[in-house]
């Protein structure tokens, strides 16, 4: 199995709902940090070897088809290039509204990963180090906006056009499966991890006694 789509957009730009629809559209289970924080004890190991400069993207993405969101959004370029036939979808938002999101929800959790549970601290380092290698060290204000654009010029001046889709949760359907070649569901396109679902998720990965167990 190879990844045919890789999701350049950060956290907290749509990619929880994007990785819903993904599966909805026949893609499998979609690679997502909500999936590496089900399966710690396998994929946690695996991107800190990524981090360090020696992936296995064939068992980090092995039964996935999709990967969305941080840690993948950290090597879009590296997978643009491993995956040359994959398509590249980047979820956008306003760069204000995506820092205000980013700081309620993603900046609390990472602030001091040591302050969590032993059982699940090393997935929070993993996440935290992930995060860094996009953001950098300055998380004020001005720089994370100055970087959160910075990044998505980068990815629109790299990825040819008809590889690339720019695609906002509100869009809906309708581009995503354009892009995608897929009929549009009936339902509507899924919303979901407000902030508060977040804070709820991360409550319930703060007490798992046996983060190397995935969990439905």
């Amino acid at each position: 199995m190879t990844l045919e789509i890789i999701g350049a957009g950060w956290g907290r730009t749509g990619t929880t709902s994007l990785k819903m629809a993904l599966e909805r559209l026949g893609y499998g289970t979609c690679h997502h940090m909500w999936e590496v924080a089900q399966d710690q004890a396998r994929l946690v190991p695996l991107w800190n070897a990524a981090l360090d400069g020696t992936p296995d993207w064939t068992s980090l993405f092995e039964g996935n088809r999709a990967g969305v969101d941080w840690p993948v959004a950290a090597f879009w370029r590296e997978l643009a290039d491993v995956y040359p036939e994959a398509k590249i979808i980047l979820t956008t938002r306003s760069a204000e509204s995506w820092y205000a999101s980013f700081s309620k929800t993603i900046r609390n959790v990472l602030d001091n990963p040591e302050e969590m549970p032993e059982a699940v601290r090393p997935g929070f380092r993993m996440a935290r180090r992930s995060v860094l290698l996009s953001l950098g060290e300055d998380w004020s204000k001005d720089t994370l906006i100055a970087r959160f654009l910075a990044h998505e010029a980068a990815v629109k001046a790299s990825v040819p056009p008809e590889r690339l889709l720019v695609f906002s949760s509100q869009d809906g359907w309708d581009p995503l499966c354009s892009f995608l070649g897929a009929a549009v569901p009936a339902e509507p396109y899924p919303r979901t991890n407000n902030a508060e679902e977040f804070v709820s998720r991360v409550g319930e990965i703060r007490q798992m006694d046996d983060p190397g167990t995935a969990k439905s």
